[in-house]
């Protein structure tokens, strides 16, 4: 399922997003890096496509031709991914 990154309502598009689309619920910019699948808060530029360009306003709409956008179920393995991670080194520098 595919989200607003501002209302966060399901967003219905079963092709390419352009750079102009918004949502319909709220009117916010959908072709942007909060909600693309390569957005990475911790990677070089917060993006883990090596050779995109840098987008300094992430919540705006952008040119990048890189753009995937994200599904939930990725984000979800994401957050999974990282909360293992973090469990995993508490159990390891446990006093």
């Amino acid at each position: 399922m595919k989200r607003c990154h501002a209302c966060l309502r399901e967003v219905r598009i079963d092709r390419t997003v352009g750079r102009q689309e918004t949502c319909a619920r709220c009117g916010a910019d959908l072709h942007v890096c909060l909600t693309c699948s390569f957005y990475s808060p911790g990677a070089y530029n917060e993006c883990r496509e090596p050779q995109a360009e840098r987008v300094v306003d992430k919540k705006r709409s952008n040119f990048c031709d890189y753009f995937v956008f994200a599904d939930d179920a990725d984000r979800k393995g994401e957050a999974a991914k990282k909360e293992d991670a973090r469990i995993r080194l508490d159990t390891l520098f446990k006093k």
